[in-house]
């Protein structure tokens, strides 16, 4: 029954705030917060802010795993725990405090894709299904078992920005509201993880998304989508780095050697590619803001023939 379960949330920034309010609204009842300390001259965290106007008391600690956060988490005498967005490590001694343990959420099909940028490397690597696991965190990095999933499609046009906002993020809030009523109704499955279908990725960084340009169109493209809004999927230019961002992909052989401009035109500037070519609306300059591809066009005074990765 909604109310019956001592809820614990750890968490932060938006994706947090939303699950602490999913919460409250669904009249579940949340005895603490946790989320990392407050930063001078920035707004507070926004579910400090959620938990201040719930009135519900927040606890904030640099470290999860000093004895003064465990010592903390284990005053609440919470039932469960639920993870929305933790970036730190949470210690086995929190973990299994609550009474039915903890649930959190991964925005990966589990056991793929496991380890911290779960959304870039499917698109990147050209997969078209991906989606979100609630789980039962144990002393592995994402290994512990599923409690359920959701899965999405990822259309040729997604972005890394459109699967998360567009797709994730709501549904991953729902998911944990309705992972936390199955665990009050005693009906929350742990089925094990198949290990033989395990994958683990890093940290998707801009070394990692570097673009080759001796590669396929289609590969070019899917590095840019995977990269878009961040880290940027990039490549050099005149000496120095560009990233692009709002791309859109052509297929035939344009003719002209990967990676020379072919158009430039009032929305972007377009590049071939093998198998097809790439149209950029939008970019980074090394050291520089992200801006619309025609301003940057314009300061650079870019033509077709010049080159990208020289």
């Amino acid at each position: 029954m909604a109310g019956d379960l001592r809820i614990a949330v750890i968490g932060q920034a938006a994706f947090g705030e939303k699950v602490l309010n999913a919460l409250v609204e669904s009249n579940e009842n949340v005895v603490g917060v946790f989320c990392p300390p407050d930063r001078e001259g920035r707004p507070l965290d926004p579910i400090k802010q959620a938990a201040l106007d719930h009135d519900i008391p927040v606890s904030q600690f640099r470290r999860m795993r000093r004895q003064e956060a465990i010592d903390a988490f284990r005053a609440l005498e919470s039932d469960v725990c639920v993870m929305a967005f933790v970036t730190d490590i949470v210690p086995d001694a929190i973990l299994e405090a609550p009474t039915h343990g903890t649930i959190q959420y991964h925005p990966s099909l589990l056991p793929k894709h496991r380890g911290p940028s779960a959304m870039n490397w499917p698109i990147i690597w050209g997969e078209t299904k991906t989606g979100l696991t609630i789980f039962w965190p144990d002393k592995g990095l994402d290994t512990g078992p599923v409690l359920l999933q959701k899965e999405i499609e990822i259309t040729p046009d997604d972005t890394l920005g459109t699967v998360y906002f567009g797709k994730l993020f709501d549904m991953g809030v729902n998911a944990l509201v309705e992972s936390v009523k199955l665990v009050a109704d005693g009906k929350a499955p742990r089925i094990v993880q198949d290990e033989s279908e395990a994958t683990y990725e890093g940290w998707c960084r801009a070394e990692d998304v570097v673009v080759d340009w001796s590669k396929s169109a289609d590969d070019v493209y899917n590095l840019i989508r995977g990269g878009d809004p961040s880290p940027g999927a990039n490549t050099t230019f005149d000496g120095s780095t560009v990233s692009f961002f709002r791309a859109s992909k052509t297929d035939g052989d344009t003719g002209t050697p990967a990676g020379e401009v072919i158009e430039v035109g009032e929305n972007g500037f377009t590049v071939a590619a093998a198998g097809g070519s790439i149209t950029v609306g939008r970019v980074q300059p090394e050291g520089g803001r992200k801006v619309m591809a025609p301003e940057w066009i314009e300061a650079i005074g870019l033509k077709p023939g010049a080159r990208f990765g020289s």
